[in-house]
């Protein structure tokens, strides 16, 4: 009994003390659909291709910048789908608008899966099923990230994963 007591009280001690970075939006929320503002225009697929909005905050203190990737792990390749990949935000903001994709003037868009820099909106196979789309805030410890806008997006990922201090994830999904 004294054993599950001591770990209520270190568990409500470090949830008081620690502080994770959270994401969140206006336009998608966990678990529930996104709208075809946010769908892919071509490839048979005819939405707004918008890049949703996206607010972070309770970045770790040593967060030098950071990244925004958006990937459906879902998508019948073997290897998922990158449908967005953005490096070296500046540590001092904290959101991007609506449709930011292709009108930043802080930060370099990557290539993504649809062969090109910049947002390319859902657009999973008629017939697929449900998928999954994971809108990901990196906090990283360094101002910048040395890779060109070329860059595959898998290459990005890993860059991301073997670097990140923290990270957030707010998945949304989509269905055609």
């Amino acid at each position: 009994m004294k054993y599950i007591y001591l770990l209520s009280v270190l568990a409500t001690a470090v949830s008081f003390n620690s502080q994770a970075l959270e994401i969140t939006s206006q336009d998608i929320h966990e678990g529930q659909l996104m709208a075809k503002t946010f769908e892919y225009s071509g490839m048979g697929c005819d939405g707004g291709n918008q890049s949703p909005q996206l607010s972070w905050a309770d970045a770790p203190k040593d967060t030098k910048s950071f990244a925004i990737t958006a990937f459906d792990p879902d998508a019948p390749t073997g290897s998922g789908w990158w449908h967005w990949t953005v490096l070296n935000i500046p540590a001092t903001t904290n959101n991007l608008p609506q449709g930011a994709s292709g009108k930043l003037t802080q930060g370099l868009e990557t290539r993504t899966d649809y062969g090109k820099p910049g947002f390319g909106g859902v657009c999973p196979p008629v017939g697929n099923g449900m998928h999954r789309y994971q809108f990901t805030v990196w906090a990283l410890p360094q101002e910048k990230i040395d890779l060109p806008a070329d860059i595959s997006p898998a290459v990005v990922g890993f860059t991301l994963n073997s670097m990140a201090i923290d990270k957030a994830i707010l998945t949304a999904t989509y269905v055609r």
